[in-house]
């Protein structure tokens, strides 16, 4: 490739890039209508805890749990989407607690834990760190999920790890940050379609406005 091509390229990118960013307020707005699938990622966590016996799901000693800077930030996604009035349906989380906190504080409404959630890693440390998307079996599960159309005039919410999420939708998406969610568009004749990411401070953005 030359080096005129390779600019050409570049360029090409960032102007995705910022058409993608400046998209993000009129998708939360979208929301509003339901139809869509939020695929969350937990908020932060405490690492001074670590996960002992994580699958010992009824023992919190001995899974890493939310911080309170998690809980802060899960309450505060949740204000935003109850003060723009966004329609709330099923809620799933993986049944690690730290997901199932997060999804109740975001949604305000009860969970429903799943296995198809739940980290896909088996709480390794160097699975957490560097998803590599290679576990077809619970990508596949999560979008079985995605691609389920939510109830009527509702969204719904997914809450799961960073392990999943790549699973899911590739090796890429191993950069999804604590609280993001990665947004799909459900359609009644196939696959949900991508619809874009929100980041923690879009939702502040969008309130400040």
């Amino acid at each position: 490739m030359t080096v005129l091509c390779r600019l050409a390229v570049i360029i090409l990118l960032a102007g995705v890039s910022r058409s993608a960013a400046a998209d993000t307020p009129e998708l939360i707005t979208s929301l509003k209508q339901g139809g869509y699938v939020l695929v969350f990622r937990h908020t932060a966590t405490d690492d001074s805890q670590k996960d002992v016996y994580p699958f010992r799901f009824d023992d919190m000693s001995a899974q890493r749990q939310l911080s309170e800077k998690g809980r802060d930030t899960a309450r505060q996604i949740g204000t935003v989407i109850k003060e723009l009035a966004i329609p709330i349906g099923d809620v799933y989380a993986s049944r690690l607690n730290r997901a199932i906190e997060a999804a109740k504080l975001i949604s305000g409404r009860e969970v429903k834990p799943v296995e198809a959630l739940t980290d896909s890693s088996n709480a390794s440390a160097s699975g957490m760190a560097n998803p590599t998307g290679a576990n077809a079996k619970a990508g596949q599960a999560v979008r079985q999920l995605v691609d389920a159309p939510p109830k009527a005039g509702t969204n719904t919410f997914l809450v799961t790890h960073k392990t999943n999420i790549a699973d899911a939708f590739g090796k890429e998406a191993g950069d999804v940050q604590e609280g993001e969610a990665f947004v799909y568009k459900a359609s009644s004749s196939g696959a949900a379609a991508f619809a874009g990411r929100i980041k923690l401070a879009d939702w502040s953005a969008k309130t400040s406005k």
